[in-house]
């Protein structure tokens, strides 16, 4: 349901694209917005000037409490711990906290797509948003997908051009959803492994988060789960919505679920079984490329997106920009930027994607996840290791020294990524894989994962 922001005095916790997009949305809406930002107003210039010609009170340089007197609502970014000293009062205070995602949820017209998973899901978003571009393209409809969320923009910006026959596919992330007391009508966990444990408290405290996406469903709303995945499998209970799973086994008998036979991805509903599309029209690399298909088909199952689009979208889907992304090939050499991995797990999935003998990159700032299981894989399967960052120390203890009868040749510390090109450049032979796969955080050097991959690229093509 609709609210009446008109007046309403709105504090906006963090000056980025969250932050922004959620002060334009609610000033037009006629609300009394304040943006603050603990960084200084010096480094914020580009923010003020997104803002210009709108009546949004700014404060940078750091959060008063004064700010909270007579505030109806805290909008929190997500990059905002909700424990800063602020958001404590706040609530002390009873004011109300939410974010661009709860109140898009709340004012959209159209049916919504949630995705969320430790991993997987930014590609996830990304092939279903495909697959509902093209269904409405087959049908030569109006009407049109809306991709967004913690992946390209916040969707609140276009909130105004939606309607109600319109499909929107949402990503999001912990971080937004420990706020939400709303989900989306079609909510999907792929998985759920160790992730953010340097903001949220436990593991417990993190899927409590995740598992928000399904907790405030309805019955007629659809929850797609990873049959393969005890962590997405063990919210079975959360939710009321009818369930839709994936896995690479059939699912029981009169279960829902996309699941792999004879080389082929097959829908069952209930006793019905539909063939969906041949395993090899999938192009991206890796098992759990595929299971981020099987989630795909799954989801747009679910949204009742058509079977033309969904073989459509398989067919020309290329991937997302810095995950698992060949820069170049350079004296037989393959560069591979998989900057978006920011955990060990997914440094796992992309090691497992080759077969050639890698050099992998790894470093970056460490968010207190465990390195023992790739680790052991790197023993086992990477050639050489080329680690940078703030997380080097953390790294190399985790990876120890090299062994008799394992296949890593060497482990060399540098202190940055383009340092770590450099000695991946000399260390390469035709045939090799050079993967940056970082395993951590850029926040120790670059702005984003997108900033990493991108300097990356540079550094490569200059070679």
């Amino acid at each position: 349901m609709k609210t009446n922001y008109s007046d309403k005095k709105v504090i906006v916790v963090g000056a980025a694209r969250q932050g922004l997009a959620i002060s334009r949305f609610l000033s037009k809406k006629g609300a009394r917005v304040v943006l603050t930002d603990a960084r200084p107003a010096a480094e914020l210039a580009s923010a003020s000037a997104a803002l210009a010609g709108l009546p949004v009170e700014i404060a940078f340089g750091g959060h008063p409490e004064s700010l909270l007197e007579g505030a109806d609502l805290v909008c929190v970014s997500g990059g905002v711990p909700l424990t800063i000293p602020f958001l404590v009062s706040a609530r002390n205070q009873g004011v109300k906290l939410s974010n661009d995602s709860q109140i898009f949820l709340e004012e959209c017209p159209a049916t919504v797509v949630g995705i969320t998973g430790s991993a997987g899901k930014s590609t996830a978003t990304a092939l279903v948003g495909l697959m509902a571009q093209k269904h409405f393209e087959v049908k030569n409809s109006k009407h049109q997908a809306w991709v967004g969320g913690n992946i390209g923009n916040p969707l609140i910006e276009n909130l105004d051009q939606m309607d109600e026959d319109d499909l929107v596919v949402m990503e999001l992330s912990s971080f937004q959803l420990e706020l939400m007391t709303s989900s989306p009508q079609v909510a999907a966990i792929l998985n759920i492994t160790p992730n953010h444990l340097d903001r949220h408290e436990s593991m417990l405290a993190y899927i409590e988060a995740k598992s928000r996406i399904l907790r405030y469903q309805h019955q007629g709303d659809v929850a797609v789960l990873n049959r393969d995945d005890k962590g997405s499998w063990d919210l079975l209970n959360q939710t009321q919505a009818e369930v839709i799973s994936f896995g690479l086994k059939a699912p029981g008998y009169h279960q829902n679920g996309t699941y792999v036979d004879k080389g082929q991805i097959m829908l069952q509903i209930g006793n019905d079984k539909l063939k969906m599309l041949p395993v090899e029209w999938i192009n991206l690399r890796g098992e759990h490329n595929l299971y981020n298909a099987l989630a795909a088909c799954a989801i747009a199952a679910g949204a009742t997106i058509g079977l033309p689009g969904i073989q459509l979208g398989i067919e020309i889907f290329d991937g997302v920009p810095h995950r698992l992304e060949l820069v170049r090939e350079l004296n037989g050499v393959s560069w591979y930027n998989d900057s978006i991995a920011t955990a060990p797990e997914r440094t796992i999935a992309a090691i497992k994607s080759f077969e050639e003998p890698i050099i992998l990159l790894l470093g970056g700032r460490d968010k207190n996840l465990p390195w023992d299981k790739l680790a052991q894989l790197i023993r086992r399967r990477v050639s050489r290791v080329v680690i940078f960052g703030e997380a080097g120390d953390l790294i190399a203890d985790a990876i120890g020294p090299k062994k008799p009868g394992q296949a890593m040749h060497s482990v060399v510390r540098c202190a940055t990524l383009q340092e770590a090109v450099k000695t991946a450049h000399n260390q390469a032979e035709p045939g090799d894989v050079v993967l940056l796969s970082p395993g951590c955080t850029s926040y120790d050097a670059f702005k984003d994962f997108e900033e990493r991959g991108q300097a990356f690229r540079n550094w490569v093509n200059e070679l």
